[in-house]
């Protein structure tokens, strides 16, 4: 079991640092498209990479037309809500706000899985794991950006993006909890091209288009985010059906994609540099998957859950 959790981590943090090369893809083709358009485009084109390494494609095939109510339960949640309500609050409001709310997404795991999960409850040192991670990110976004609060439209972004993160995590836990008969990437491939036609579906209805040839660049960053989501979706799909790993858990890894994304930037763009505060803040992140591989070391050792 030890080998297991090892492994299963490590996996979670190859997919961390996947996501959190996302944000500079973004910012790159958003400028060219609409919203929706762009998000919808990437996550179709990643659903088609993933087909051909599902396994079989008639027996894939098979198991989705069996299965084909949970398959379009998980492209709503984990696709289809998750990322146009994302799209579309990330334009809306601030960016720290964005920022705290999105990083403090394995709290909304962590509290989704105690109520519908009954072996996944949220222990004191887990919830103190999740609180400090949290406190690192609000560190972290207070430091770059202005957290002055505007009325109207910022109070209604912010809505969004926690609703997005509710569609998110309650994508995963139908992940961890659903069908064992559909194999995870065939069920990833499937959920993304469902989720990524709704996306242009309600795209075309509520964006405005401009149709063309567009620059290199757009295409270049949509190519790498369909690949990026195709791998680590896969990814993080194989590893919520693990059987004895726990949801809330290795959601928790996702407190590392602020962090690599900070990190990413002093390396690559030459206006970024270290400061203290969001230092201070990326150890405190740290701090909190300490804690939280302690609390499981632990358990792993006694062979049963620790009290609280």
């Amino acid at each position: 079991m030890k080998n297991i959790h090892s492994n299963s981590y490590l996996l979670a943090i190859v997919a961390c640092l996947l996501w959190s090369t996302a944000f500079a893809g973004i910012k790159l083709g958003i400028h060219y498209t609409t919203p929706l358009n762009f998000a919808g485009t990437r996550f179709l084109l990643s659903g088609l990479m993933v087909l051909p390494f599902a396994g079989r494609f008639s027996e894939n095939i098979k198991s989705i037309r069996k299965n084909i109510a949970y398959v379009l339960q998980v492209g709503l949640f984990q696709t289809f809500l998750l990322y146009s309500l994302f799209y579309i609050g990330i334009n809306i409001a601030p960016a720290s706000l964005t920022a705290i709310v999105v990083g403090g997404g394995p709290l909304f795991v962590a509290l989704m899985a105690h109520f519908t999960i009954h072996n996944d409850k949220l222990s004191v040192k887990k919830a103190l794991s999740i609180f400090t991670g949290i406190l690192g990110i609000i560190i972290i976004a207070a430091d770059k950006y202005d957290i002055g609060w505007e009325k109207g439209k910022e109070f209604w972004g912010l809505i969004i993006l926690v609703m997005a993160n509710i569609a998110g995590s309650y994508g995963n836990i139908l992940v961890s909890k659903g069908n064992k008969r559909i194999k995870p990437l065939a069920l990833n491939s499937a959920q993304q091209i469902s989720g990524g036609i709704g996306i242009l579906l309600l795209s075309f209805i509520a964006e405005d288009h401009v149709y063309g040839i567009k620059p290199q660049v757009y295409y270049i960053s949509l190519l790498y985010l369909s690949f990026l989501s195709a791998a680590a979706f896969s990814i993080w799909f194989v590893l919520l059906k693990r059987p004895g790993i726990k949801v809330s858990e290795i959601n928790i890894w996702k407190f590392l994609i602020p962090v690599f994304g900070a990190m990413l930037s002093w390396v690559i763009l030459p206006d970024e540099k270290p400061e203290l505060i969001p230092v201070i803040g990326m150890l405190l992140i740290a701090f909190s998957l300490i804690l939280l591989n302690y609390n499981n070391r632990g358990k792993s050792l006694s062979g049963k859950e620790p009290k609280t």
